[in-house]
């Protein structure tokens, strides 16, 4: 019982405080590791079979000592004798693995330069969040930017660290949070990486397999509670889901699509060069910036009913 109140308490603490900017963020140190190690291991002379190989060597290390770190702060903080001092430092630490607040408040800050005309800021904004080019979009294609980030990004930002916690306390999710840093860092089909990070990349979809989809369902049922399109979601994550170039990645994208009565994909620019990418949904709606708001909603909708359902299971 004590595990999903530590759930519920990290879900609180984010939404009050959010994630604080320091160098010593358990995620800017996990990502210090990665850099160290990928300076030591990756060679662009290295033969493609080597750089696996040492992309694989970087994700045992980091893996096992992500591992270590939540098994360690598991047992000290279990050596404290009051209950209730474990659960905040527990919850604490698990707040830092969890972004809804953070997620939030960038796309709603989107949202409202979109709505005050302030196009050339929201490109900008946007472009913190995104990885596309977007110094050339229209609001429609800011806000599908920003309602595509919110999507995908409660799979691997919200309901994946709470599903890993709940099966595994601290020691998994913090595992899992490394697993998507590895992902975030050196997940990328360039000549860079190609290679050296196909393990981190392989390793971070079997990660989120599960947790993808069960945040579609997540997010029919946050239709169903906020009034919105549920057939259509359903009907959009069974039709969609598998067009997306993620094996994870559609389905919190066609799911919210439905919802929202929007078509999400199309034609994105990544340094200059365009990729286009499947579409979600079917136009009904013009997108817009109100929809950044809906999509908002079915996040925070999604992560209460996890909660819920999680702390109702255990």
């Amino acid at each position: 019982m004590s595990l999903m109140i530590v759930a519920v308490v990290a879900f609180l603490l984010d939404a009050l405080l959010g994630d604080p900017r320091s160098k010593f963020h358990p995620v800017v140190l996990i990502g210090n590791l990665i850099s160290l190690l990928e300076k030591i291991l990756r060679r662009d002379t290295d033969s493609p079979i080597k750089k696996v190989f040492k992309g694989g060597v970087l994700v045992y290390a980091v893996c096992i000592v992500s591992l270590a770190v939540g098994l360690a702060i598991e047992i000290l903080s279990n050596d404290i004798p009051s209950l209730a001092a474990q659960i905040f430092i527990k919850a604490l630490v698990l707040s830092f693995m969890i972004s809804p607040r953070t997620l939030g408040d960038a796309a709603r800050e989107i949202y409202y330069l979109l709505e005050t005309d302030n196009l050339t800021y929201a490109r900008e904004k946007v472009g913190w969040i995104v990885g596309r080019d977007t110094q050339n979009l229209n609001a429609a294609e800011v806000a599908r930017a920003t309602v595509e980030t919110v999507s995908e990004n409660t799979v691997d930002g919200i309901i994946s660290p709470l599903f890993y916690f709940a099966i595994g306390g601290l020691p998994l999710a913090i595992f899992y949070r490394a697993v998507n840093t590895m992902d975030s860092m050196l997940g990328y089909k360039n000549e860079k990486y190609f290679y050296f990070g196909q393990i981190a990349a392989r390793l971070d979809d079997m990660a989120n397999y599960i947790p993808a989809r069960l945040t579609a369902l997540l997010f029919i049922g946050a239709a169903i509670i906020l009034r919105l399109d549920y057939k259509n979601a359903f009907k959009m994550m069974r039709r969609d889901a598998a067009k997306h170039p993620s094996p994870n990645g559609g389905y919190a994208e066609a799911t919210v699509a439905g919802a929202l009565n929007i078509r999400l994909g199309g034609m994105n620019y990544y340094f200059g060069k365009p990729h286009f990418r499947a579409y979600m949904g079917e136009p009904n709606e013009i997108l817009e910036a109100a929809h950044i708001l809906g999509a908002i909603r079915l996040m925070y909708t999604a992560t209460i009913l996890f909660l819920m359902i999680i702390c109702a299971l255990f």
